[in-house]
């Protein structure tokens, strides 16, 4: 499919309703269904209007990388939080600062966004950037559920976006070779892979606090059902913060699993597929209610069981099990959050962020000679914006292998086998597990009828 977008001029865009100037923030928040690309893509020798939608911890530093690169102009930020949306302005050297990131997408002179929300809100940020034509960076796991990274997948293709997922090890060079010398064949036939094991979301009862002046609390729980401010639901890693806790996050499970599982796909080649059965193994899953707040350890501890398995078409089993490794007389061994430990014919390799080891050591010796650095992962993401080429985590790289993690959730939650069909994104023959597939929203925070 052609990666330039559909043609109409802005003024149409505004008229569909996109944004409709400082009216549009009491209006219903949400882009028409069917709103199709502004005009216009950054030329070569242009440089690239980038603004930022929830700039936070993580987003702060890929916002202040793309505005500082040489072909990168800073536009503003928008952010539920005015105020430190304001701040974060100035310290990029001034730029509008809004509440509403409508009023960005409409604007002629961004040409791309940075978007780092909390995951319930990410999908819908991303749709409406591919169809106001934006080039999109989005955090990981770019989405709360399998549907939704489906409809951005769709999104980015129909209007030619370019569209990166922080994935950041895609990018690192010595990941590249790793995952490389796996799929040629340098362990032979690999027959099984033991990775972390990452614990799904809980719930949240944490009790109400004041909301902090400028900060529009019903806009943050967006989708999610409106539930009282608290600073430690309102942070992402804290005692505990929002990556916990199920309405907005998969948990650990697509927080570092999204990095960890994406590894393990790229060393299986399934960058545009997925396993084909999921199961558990232990006591039901059984997560907590936090009522205070608390470090994560023992939440995590508990919603880390039961074990989950993984089986791939060419019969390599993943396993979320460090004991499914053990030997006789030896520790079990422990398994990186980046990666994973694969087991194959000619020995065992550890793949891991800026990592890479194999037994017997020699096994990788080659493949590790001579490894330079690639360029970053949101200098990658700059370039590609203007070659219009796929970057290195596209986003059905992204969508895939956060697939894997929500996969993993599924099955505890519903505590059986599972068929996946990775072609048609469904469950086989069970109902009840494709009903996890997506998760209700409150009105008016709906994704668009056509995308």
């Amino acid at each position: 499919m052609s990666n330039k977008p559909n043609k109409h001029s802005r003024r149409q865009f505004l008229q569909r309703g996109v944004i409709a100037g400082a009216a549009a923030v009491a209006a219903p928040y949400m882009v028409p269904s069917g709103v199709l690309a502004a005009d216009g893509q950054p030329g070569a020798n242009d440089r690239i209007g980038v603004a930022g939608v929830g700039i936070g911890r993580q987003g702060t530093g890929v916002l202040t990388r793309a505005v500082r690169a040489a072909e990168g102009r800073f536009i503003g930020i928008a952010d539920v939080n005015l105020p430190r949306a304001e701040q974060k302005c100035k310290e990029l050297g001034g730029g509008v600062a809004v509440k509403d990131y409508r009023r960005l997408l409409e604007r002629k002179d961004v040409d791309a966004i940075v978007t780092a929300t909390p995951e319930h809100w990410r999908a819908i940020i991303c749709i409406h950037a591919c169809q106001a034509g934006k080039d999109v960076f989005a955090e990981k796991p770019v989405s709360l559920t399998i549907r939704e990274g489906r409809l951005m997948v769709q999104a980015a293709r129909k209007y030619g976006r370019v569209f990166q997922v922080g994935s950041q090890q895609r990018s690192t060079e010595i990941c590249r070779v790793a995952c490389e010398f796996i799929r040629q064949g340098g362990l032979g036939k690999i027959s099984k892979i033991i990775t972390m094991r990452y614990p799904s979301p809980f719930h949240c009862g944490l009790p109400g606090q004041p909301i902090p002046d400028g900060l529009d609390w019903d806009m943050w729980c967006g989708p999610a059902e409106v539930v009282p401010y608290h600073p430690e639901l309102y942070i992402p890693r804290g005692k505990p913060g929002w990556l916990s806790f199920y309405p907005y996050s998969g948990g650990e499970m697509t927080g570092w699993g999204a990095h960890g599982l994406d590894m393990i796909q790229w060393a299986l080649g399934m960058d545009e597929s997925g396993p084909t059965e999921i199961w558990v193994e232990g006591d039901k899953f059984n997560p907590p209610t936090i009522t205070e707040p608390e470090s994560n350890a023992r939440p995590n501890i508990q919603c880390s069981n039961p074990a989950v398995f993984w089986r791939y078409a060419n019969g390599v089993t993943l396993v979320m099990d460090e004991t499914f490794g053990k030997q006789p007389g030896k520790p079990a061994p422990t398994a990186p959050s980046f990666g994973g430990i694969v087991h194959g014919e000619k020995g065992v390799a550890v793949i891991d962020r800026g990592k890479f080891t194999t037994d017997p050591p020699e096994l990788a010796q080659k493949a590790l000679e001579g490894i330079k650095n690639r360029e970053s992962h949101v200098e990658n993401w700059m370039a590609c914006i203007k070659t219009r080429q796929r970057p290195n985590a596209d986003i059905e790289i992204g969508h895939r292998s956060a697939t894997v993690c929500h996969l993993g959730n599924i099955a505890r939650w519903t505590h059986r086998k599972l068929k996946w069909d990775p072609v048609a994104e469904h469950f086989i023959g069970d109902a009840e597990a494709d009903r996890h597939l997506d998760r209700p929203r409150r009105k008016p925070y709906l994704l668009p009828e056509t995308i």
